[in-house]
């Protein structure tokens, strides 16, 4: 990659959605992916996707991303581990992503795959399991994986408490770990109640994880009750942290239409009081996967409302490429106004 090469598209991230639209588009069109941390995103703490098509046994998630980065490479895309990106600019009918370095890339598709930052809980040996029994996640993709498990899931938001009922039917129990006096503090009281009746969830309050313990994976934590002090180890091999997430939009704060979360919209979302963007060319509507820049398409969990599974982003990301081909040569078109 040099710094005034121009490419059809530039995919920025390079997880599962990323990835695979490296795949789609490098057979016919001068691609490039951009990453600042390498090629896998989050995916690689997956221990095992059963529900992947083609892989009976399932696979992991560092196994799967490995194979679509070597396949997205024989079929001709660049990979580039870069600083981060800080900055969009389009002009005309040419994107420019600029980063950190003050280096530059310009594209005539832009893909941003940059997915969201997990919430942690700040500690080193919980952290350094994660993959290894330690989960980072905002809902709970195969809920059977963990049958007859002890699982414990760290967060007091509503999918926490939803991920809690959900794995109730399977594992043998599941205690939520709290640090608020009580579930209801970040829980509506409905599904709070509902969670209360549940018979095998237990709800620790006023409590927090202080330490994860095991040799290569998890075999245990120790918490602390925040009133008293007192510190309990407990064994547990299946660790949820459902915190919450942040998604990976900062640098286009004033250049691409987020929410109020900092998610990218895309397609309709985007019509507001009947109308369109100011900053939107009148000639067509956006597409499904399109932001508010024409030619620049969102894919994966930085997506407002995206499905935040593997199979998910590997769809998106494919997806992405197609409807850009469509408007690919399509003609510059003058823009006004500016994105929040």
């Amino acid at each position: 990659m040099t710094e005034r090469e121009h490419y059809d598209v530039a995919v920025i991230g390079a997880g599962p959605a990323g990835l695979a639209a490296a795949v789609t588009a490098a057979a016919a069109l001068k691609t490039t992916v951009i990453d600042a941390y390498g090629a896998g995103g989050s995916a690689p703490a997956t221990p095992v996707i059963h529900n992947y098509p083609g892989f009976m046994d399932g696979v992991s998630g560092a196994d799967l991303t490995r194979r679509i980065y070597e396949q997205a490479q024989r079929l001709g895309a660049s990979f580039a581990l870069t600083d981060p990106a800080v900055g969009l600019s389009t002009h005309a009918a040419e994107h420019t992503v600029t980063l950190a370095d003050g280096a530059t890339i310009s594209s005539s598709v832009l893909v941003i795959a940059t997915g969201v930052a997990y919430r942690t809980l700040g500690v080193p040996s919980v952290d350094k399991l994660t993959g290894a029994g330690v989960t980072y996640a905002d809902s709970v993709a195969e809920p059977a994986a963990l049958a007859g498990q002890e699982v414990f899931i760290v967060g007091s938001t509503p999918a926490a408490a939803q991920a809690a009922l959900e794995l109730a039917k399977h594992a043998s129990s599941v205690t939520m770990v709290v640090r608020a006096g009580s579930l209801d503090a970040g829980v509506p009281a409905a599904l709070a109640k509902e969670v209360d009746r549940t018979r095998n969830i237990r709800v620790r309050v006023n409590t927090q994880v202080v330490e994860g313990f095991g040799e290569g994976r998890l075999e245990g934590v120790r918490l602390r009750h925040r009133v008293s002090g007192t510190i309990e180890a407990v064994r547990t091999r299946a660790l949820l942290i459902m915190m919450g997430a942040d998604p990976n939009t900062e640098w286009l704060k004033g250049s691409v239409l987020r929410d109020d979360a900092g998610y990218l919209m895309t397609g309709t979302e985007l019509w507001r009081n009947g109308r369109w963007p100011a900053e939107w060319p009148a000639e067509r509507a956006p597409l499904l996967l399109e932001t508010s820049v024409p030619r620049v398409f969102a894919a994966g969990d930085v997506r407002r409302g995206a499905v935040r599974r593997v199979t998910a982003a590997v769809l998106e990301g494919m997806l992405a490429i197609m409807l850009a081909r469509q408007v690919l040569h399509e003609p510059a078109q003058s823009t006004v106004g500016a994105a929040s």
